[in-house]
């Protein structure tokens, strides 16, 4: 496994600003932490913006001084902001994305550009929330952004979020992001920076800011609050270069190669895709990690310097095309190979149409015009979490279990070694015997040894089958044909082994469960799986390397308490019927920051139960606790969010208690009924 390099020599010497606040036009103070050139006010350079609600003093501080010292030790401005309502900043947070958070930056562009230190040239960079808003920035096109470098993130907030998948309701995600950014947003800010206000700050963004999951529950069909923000809807507002990045096992992939396609014919734009999780390149889980931060000087040196670097002389989408692996629940490295495409759509890849009556004849199955599978309320268990971070247990282990739940369809064992690289598609001919149901397909690799690795997977709500934004109910036993893209991938086959689609109509705790368990019933004749196949492309062979994995020195911390995840399944048959449930613990540890002696503590505890053979039993719990301490200032803040529902209904509900030292020094709790329509 390569060694990411901490690097002390760089180019310039640095100066370090730990706060500096930045006042809005309405008297909102923004908290900013500055890196720059020793000679930067004399000598002025390009500034590069991360804009994040992530806490600099805090929760980012660590991974912040590995990167944002790098970019300024090579003769960049960096600056890091924290959002309003969030770390040490002014004001409420009251959502993700909203149009205040944008306004926001385009005054603090405006700000940075006039500073002495800045020649008022300027670049966006970020990862997941800090990738979004780059591209949400730059859709407002601010006359000093010239760049973009998007890490994880997406161009469409409905579709391909945490909140909801092919119009069906991420049980796995929707209400643990939120749960996560309750407890964010209730963190004070630290009385180092803003001295005796902390406390009435802290208790005006605990009194006032909601839980952002009420909102997400209100808007379940792709209606104005999320198109707002999702630059899929028009990738013209984009005017800027930008850089799209991101991994095999993260779940923002999709979004690259829709923005290289929306954005190539008017902006110059690049992708970059690795076999990484929701995480940085240069420490990229899966490996191989790579020298990131180089490549993002040869693209920030390009675009703010003016600086021929050759970056946009090789291809345009880079991908790392995934040999198979015995399936595992973590990997540290992904065997594989570079492989490029030099515009997007590729001409390398063509469709390969896999009609399902051909693939249930290869498997000596006896053919029915008609096949059916019913409901599982288990079946998904084996699904992996939804964004994985490179943790132990967030991968998706051996699918034999959710395949043996399911419809399946095989292929003949491949002759030859065949790679795919896309989206691949089922298109299928599928009746419902209820009026609501959902379609959960899953793309395998079965290896001669009987084992079932997870290669692509998606959703789709049939009621959503016509219109995210207009659903529709199914008529029982009336047959509709209907399309569903699964998440982008690339992969190679080797010889012996055999693609299987597993097909049904749940996936739990992915997908939160149909009104009424259902049976889909499938028409084989007018159904087929179209997969992306992909053919040696012109620019494989001769791709330069990446460098080493580095970053700049880490900043000096102690791990009080190592970081710990447990991720249990049980499966009781004592009951009848029987009880399923999954218990994700993890302990982000507790750290102590060795330059002034504060110390964040951070544990995160989720349950998702359900009762065989009853959707309507389905339950969410996610419990939260930050600590947050510096000699005698300690605060701690507890959630508890869990989330319910009947046929018609779901129930919410967020409590909030939080402790100066051990007394109490805020409760809340709050509860939410939102009527369900077509989930």
């Amino acid at each position: 496994m390569a060694v990411t390099r901490a690097r002390a020599d760089l180019p310039h010497s640095i100066r370090e600003i730990e706060n500096l606040f930045f006042t809005l036009s309405d008297g909102t103070r923004l908290a900013t932490r500055i890196w720059l050139p020793e000679d930067a006010e004399s000598h002025p350079v390009p500034a590069i913006l991360e804009y994040l609600p992530y806490r600099k003093d805090d929760c980012t501080t660590y991974g912040d001084a590995l990167r944002h010292p790098y970019f300024a030790g090579h003769g960049y401005a960096a600056v890091r902001v924290d959002m309003r309502g969030t770390g040490d900043s002014d004001g409420l947070l009251l959502d993700e994305y909203l149009k205040q958070e944008q306004d926001d930056a385009l005054e603090i562009l405006d700000w940075i550009a006039a500073q002495p230190w800045c020649d008022g040239k300027i670049g966006m960079y970020g990862i997941s929330w800090g990738g979004f808003n780059g591209l949400q920035v730059a859709a407002r096109r601010p006359p000093q952004l010239k760049a973009v470098l998007s890490l994880c993130s997406t161009d469409d907030r409905y579709n391909d979020d945490c909140h909801y998948m092919g119009g069906c309701l991420l049980a796995s995600d929707m209400l643990k992001w939120a749960s996560m950014m309750y407890a964010y947003t209730a963190q004070p800010p630290d009385p180092k920076h803003v001295g005796d206000r902390w406390r009435e700050m802290w208790l005006n963004r605990m009194r006032h800011t909601p839980p952002f999951v009420e909102a997400w529950l209100s808007h379940p069909t792709r209606d104005d609050y999320w198109q707002h923000g999702s630059v899929i809807e028009d990738y013209s507002t984009i005017q800027c270069p930008v850089y799209m990045v991101g991994g095999w096992a993260d779940s923002y992939t999709n979004a690259i190669p829709r923005v290289l396609a929306g954005l190539s014919a008017t902006v110059p734009c690049k992708g970059l895709i690795g076999p990484w999780s929701h995480t940085r390149p240069e420490m990229g889980v899966p490996g191989p990690a790579i020298g990131f931060l180089q490549e993002a000087l040869r693209w920030w040196d390009k675009w703010l310097k003016g600086i021929e670097t050759g970056v946009m002389d090789e291809p345009m989408l880079r991908v790392w095309l995934q040999d198979p692996v015995p399936p595992r629940t973590h990997y540290e490295m992904w065997p594989g190979r570079w492989v490029a495409e030099s515009s997007w759509p590729s001409a390398n890849i063509r469709p390969l149409v896999l009609p399902l009556r051909d693939l249930c004849a290869t498997d000596n199955q006896v053919v029915h015009e008609v096949v059916s599978v019913t409901s599982t309320q288990s079946n998904g268990v084996n699904a992996g979490v939804w964004c994985p971070y490179g943790r132990p247990g967030d991968m998706p282990d051996d699918q034999r279990h959710d395949d043996s739940l399911s419809l399946c369809f095989e292929t003949l064992p491949a002759a030859e070694a065949l790679a795919i690289l896309g989206f691949p598609v089922v298109a299928l001919r599928v009746a419902s015997d209820k009026a609501n149901a959902l379609l959960a397909a899953r793309l395998c690799d079965v290896a001669p040894d009987g084992s079932s690795l997870l290669v692509s997977w998606g959703l789709l709500n049939l009621t959503h089958r016509n219109s995210h934004e207009t659903p529709q109910p199914l008529l029982p036993g009336e047959f509709y044909d209907v399309t569903l893209q699964l998440n982008v991938c690339g992969h190679i086959l080797p010889v012996g082994h055999r693609w299987r689609l597993a097909l049904s109509p749940t996936y739990w705790p992915h997908a939160w469960p149909s009104p009424e368990a259902a049976t889909l019933h499938i028409r084989i004749a007018n159904s087929q799986l179209v997969l992306p196949m992909r053919n040696a492309g012109p620019h494989d062979e001769d791709l330069a390397a990446f460098g080493p994995a580095e970053v700049a020195d880490p900043l000096a911390h102690e791990m009080l308490r190592k970081p710990n995840r447990q991720r249990l399944v049980q499966y009781d048959t004592a009951q009848q019927p029987a009880h399923w449930s999954l218990t994700d613990h993890f302990d982000d540890g507790r750290e102590k920051f060795l330059s002034d002696g504060l110390i964040y503590d951070n544990d995160h505890h989720d349950v998702h139960t359900l009762i065989e053979g009853d959707p309507l039993s389905a339950y969410n719990r996610c419990e939260r606790e930050i600590r947050i301490e510096r000699g005698d200032w300690r605060v701690r803040i507890e959630t508890i969010s869990e989330l319910t529902c009947d046929a018609d209904t779901f129930f919410v509900t967020n409590e909030l208690r939080a402790y100066e030292g051990d007394d109490l020094a805020f409760e809340d709790k709050r509860s939410l009924q939102v009527p369900r329509y077509f989930i």
